[in-house]
């Protein structure tokens, strides 16, 4: 199942599930609960003992409102047409935890090494950023029942630095450059028991600041302090093994990046699933009853070693994942002057 969240200027926030060409708005159903989020959707499957799918599939067969989804994909926020939301967030914006691992996929090593790695390379001794990759592919799929070695994890925020679909991603005055992050999102809430549940994955763009990070990569715990873009779909039955994307960025009617075919899921990861959930959810407060939890699980490949120029105010970032998802896409927001 496919599930958006959606706000309208005459009924307010609504959600959705995707079908074909199609949201059906799942929101209000008569005799059963107002449904406005995937949270709240999310608490009622747990109180019910069903999935967010079982509870959301009579309501879709039954509900007489629709939306045509390329229609809202194309619409940005705060108009006075319908446009999609991040397909998961809290209420309190503060009860959302927003982080991520990195050197997970068995291309990553060498974007992070391409930042970090000197002329004197090819004497010098392995970077920590190899040393690391290194440790993920020896110890990062372990045997059921056994801990890992613990991925690269990092902060990025909580719900205040959330965006959806055609919102912009800032690059604050103080950065020194936006940097794109293709990646696959896991949503999560934590339920009353404090027992992380796993609703689904969606596609990301994490959005760094990749040149704060390459003058020393001690700097990239804030390089990661931006905003980032979540979906617009939140996936519930994908197993993780194997996903297409791929990103481009166009500034006026000029692609000036394309990534071409990139490969995330865990056939292309030098951790498991269960490995990278494990480590993030060991920690007693990332299990607090009610939050939700937004986790990023890497990129293959950067714009930032191989290209030229900066990101500029108006240009567009957009991740597709074709047969999967619709695509992400996010304008830039930079200041006159930054």
């Amino acid at each position: 199942m496919r599930i958006v969240q959606l706000q309208t200027s005459d009924r307010g926030r609504r959600l959705g599930v995707i079908n074909g060409d199609k949201i059906l708005d799942v929101t209000e159903i008569d005799g059963a609960p107002t449904i406005r989020s995937t949270y709240e959707a999310f608490q009622l499957a747990d109180d019910r003992g069903v999935s967010l799918s079982e509870l959301l599939a009579p309501r879709a067969k039954e509900t007489p409102r629709r939306f045509d989804y390329k229609f809202v994909l194309s619409n940005g926020p705060h108009g006075d047409k319908p446009f999609l939301l991040p397909p998961l967030d809290h209420p309190d914006p503060y009860r959302t935890l927003v982080t991520g691992t990195g050197l997970t996929h068995l291309g990553s090593m060498k974007s992070r090494d391409e930042m970090h790695i000197t002329a004197e390379a090819s004497t010098a001794p392995k970077t920590d950023s190899a040393k690391m990759f290194e440790m993920g592919l020896a110890g990062g799929k372990p045997a059921p029942g056994q801990r890992g070695v613990a991925p690269e994890w990092f902060y990025k925020g909580n719900g205040t630095i959330l965006r959806g679909p055609r919102e912009p991603l800032d690059i604050p005055e103080f950065a020194l450059d936006g940097g794109e992050e293709p990646e696959i999102v896991g949503g999560y809430v934590i339920n009353r028991l404090g027992v992380p549940t796993r609703l689904g994955f969606s596609l990301g763009n994490e959005w760094s600041d990749h040149a704060t990070e390459k003058i020393n990569y001690l700097y990239l715990a804030p390089s990661k302090l931006r905003s980032c873009a979540v979906g617009p779909e939140l996936h519930t039955d994908w197993d993780f093994q194997e996903v297409s994307l791929r990103c481009t960025v166009t500034r006026g009617k000029q692609a000036i990046y394309d990534s071409g075919m990139l490969f995330s899921g865990e056939q292309h990861m030098s951790h498991s699933l269960a490995n990278l959930e494990d480590h993030h959810f060991k920690y007693p407060q990332h299990r607090l009853p009610g939050d939700v939890h937004l986790h990023f699980f890497g990129t293959s490949k950067l714009s930032y070693s191989t290209r030229d120029w900066k990101f500029a105010d108006g240009d567009v970032v957009k991740i597709e994942a074709t047969g999967w998802s619709a695509p992400l896409t996010n304008p830039v927001s930079r200041p006159k002057g930054a």
